[in-house]
């Protein structure tokens, strides 16, 4: 019996076979006249109280967004609000601050390089350029 009764109480969902049972169990001939009109007022009250409820939100709804446009708050603007408290969490948290100082550094090593390069193309060409007018120079200054 207690088990029977623990069954009852039991808060978690319905597992398969638990669902399988509940849906082949023929309710309404289990249920007394009486017990069958008592559910059929329950369901026409709470069918009611979801209607109410239902406009009570949709109310509610209406009177946030007249008070969003009295204030100038219009949904631009809260993409834009949303988009930069996102923008600042990110930019809080420790793996953006670890990535950014990796990529910040790399970055820095990568303009040293690219000038270092630069550099030594610059010189490259000014020896070429030396080296070519060192051998125009030379023939001339041998028919003189």
């Amino acid at each position: 019996m207690e088990a029977q009764a623990r069954g009852l109480l039991e808060t978690e969902p319905l597992q398969g076979r638990d669902e399988d049972t509940v849906a082949s169990a023929d309710f309404p001939s289990m249920l007394s006249e009486e017990e069958k009109e008592e559910l059929k007022a329950e369901l026409v009250q709470l069918e009611d109280e979801i209607t109410t409820l239902r406009q009570v939100l949709s109310a509610k709804e209406r009177h946030l967004v007249e008070i969003k446009q009295k204030l100038g708050m219009n949904l631009m603007n809260e993409l834009k609000q949303n988009f930069s408290r996102s923008w600042h969490d990110v930019q809080t948290t420790t793996a953006y601050k670890k990535t950014h100082e990796t990529l910040s550094h790399a970055g820095q090593k990568a303009t040293a390089a690219f000038s270092n390069v630069g550099t030594a193309i610059s010189k490259k060409f000014g020896d070429m350029s030396y080296s070519i007018r060192h051998s125009i120079s030379m023939p001339a200054m041998r028919r003189k």
